[in-house]
């Protein structure tokens, strides 16, 4: 099983070792490694490594859109993304994201209850925020989007049923923007309120917590359950392919 991460940056990234510790735990015989790769290549580098014998990849910043337009079939997830962080290879690119699945898990688990009917706040309107937001849309979650273009936040209001950012800061933030944003004075100040604030960053690129000067969760319990959805993702089509081959 030849698995691999493309993006950049990847050298901070804890994927390789998530998924070689699913492959030894699943007993199968792979490997997993992370592949720099700049904006403007997933297409080219997706098809070459489906002609390089790849199983499956994961694909982070900052070519999650490009890489779902890159697939030859998208999942639901990934169409109401916009986005694919998870792919297949077979004689087609098959697109999934488990961005949402995953944020929506590591939540609950903190929750200890269903996300079913929280204000949650979303800090950004990219590839994981989009994907975030149709997690909330699909399991009654009251959805609040703040960014930095208002054509976004608005196409984000009308894709995911949500709500401009309100004048009560929600009981729980999460944010997908990237490492070292600049936030504005006011919503720094808002964010000591929630109840939760999540910064999908993790390790040194976490820094949210300092600037806020306040506890947060970091990404690593997001990147552990959607790690995990990709690879029950490749398991289940090798699965399928194996049941194939005996049919």
């Amino acid at each position: 099983m030849k698995l691999a991460l493309i993006g950049d940056p990847v050298d901070h990234s804890r994927s390789p070792q998530l998924h070689r510790a699913f492959l030894r735990e699943a007993e199968i015989d792979g490997s997993y490694v992370a592949i720099e790769v700049p904006a403007g290549n997933a297409i080219n580098v997706l098809r070459r490594m489906r002609l390089d014998g790849y199983t499956g990849a994961n694909i982070t910043t900052p070519l999650k859109e490009e890489a779902l337009a890159g697939c030859d079939v998208l999942s639901d997830e990934a169409r109401r993304a916009k986005a694919v962080n998870t792919v297949y290879f077979d004689m087609q690119i098959r697109g999934t994201n488990t961005d949402g699945i995953g944020w929506r898990v590591a939540l609950e688990a903190i929750l200890e209850d269903a996300i079913a009917l929280r204000r949650i706040g979303v800090l950004g309107t990219g590839a994981t925020a989009r994907a975030i937001l149709a997690q909330c849309q699909e399991y009654d979650a009251h959805a609040y989007v703040w960014g930095r273009n208002a054509e976004r936040i608005e196409e984000c209001i009308v894709d995911y049923d949500a709500q401009p950012w309100p004048e009560s800061v929600p009981e729980i933030v999460v944010s997908t923007l990237p490492p070292g944003a600049i936030l504005p004075h006011d919503l720094a100040i808002e964010l000591a309120q929630p109840e939760i604030v999540m910064d999908l960053n993790y390790g040194p690129r976490a820094t949210l917590a300092r600037r806020l000067e306040r506890d947060i969760v970091t990404g690593e319990a997001m990147l552990e359950a959607q790690a995990r959805a990709s690879f029950d993702f490749w398991l289940a089509h090798l699965d399928r392919v194996s049941s194939d081959d005996r049919g």
